[in-house]
């Protein structure tokens, strides 16, 4: 997992997100990419040059098609992340993260009841826009109220329905 990130002009980080095994970075136009990447995991990545990959995907529609439906996968996924960001408490916006996590490990062959957060709680804070001190506060209350179980280097989903509950708040 890498932590996408970027760096405000007053100092502030915001995590824009986390990429997993099978993501694609750097769809984007720009020559130049203002977002830092870093590992949180041990991660292996593959590198294309821009005008040697554009002649590979414009000789493979099939590849063309796949990215183009990776791409409207990233959309989507942002334009969730705006709605959380802008419409949701703070509850709704934790609880919504985990489910998120469960979904995209399960589409890459990782389903499991326990979720691997190899992120920070900080981390947490700075994607939903919270501060770390809500994050612990909020996991440790899920945690009591039995919605979750606190593993190490994630959690286990105990109560589905209290968590879908909140997310589609």
């Amino acid at each position: 997992m890498v932590r996408l990130s970027r760096l405000l002009p007053d100092g502030r980080r915001h995590v824009m997100g986390f990429a997993m095994v099978g993501d694609f970075l750097g769809l984007a136009l720009p020559e130049r990419y203002n977002v830092t990447v870093e590992a949180l995991s041990p991660t292996a990545l593959c590198r294309f040059e821009r005008r040697p990959f554009a002649n590979l995907v414009a000789g493979k529609p099939h590849l063309l098609r796949k990215l183009h439906e990776r791409a409207g996968y990233e959309l989507t996924l942002a334009q969730d992340h705006m709605t959380l960001l802008g419409r949701r408490t703070a509850e709704e916006k934790v609880a919504s993260f985990l489910l998120t996590m469960r979904d995209r490990y399960a589409l890459v062959g990782q389903g499991s009841v326990t979720v691997a957060l190899p992120m920070g709680r900080q981390d947490i804070a700075d994607h939903l826009g919270l501060t770390i001190e809500t994050v612990s506060r909020l996991l440790t209350r899920l945690d009591r109220e039995k919605a979750l179980l606190i593993v190490p280097g994630g959690v286990r989903l105990t109560n589905l329905d209290r968590l879908e509950n909140l997310a589609a708040a």
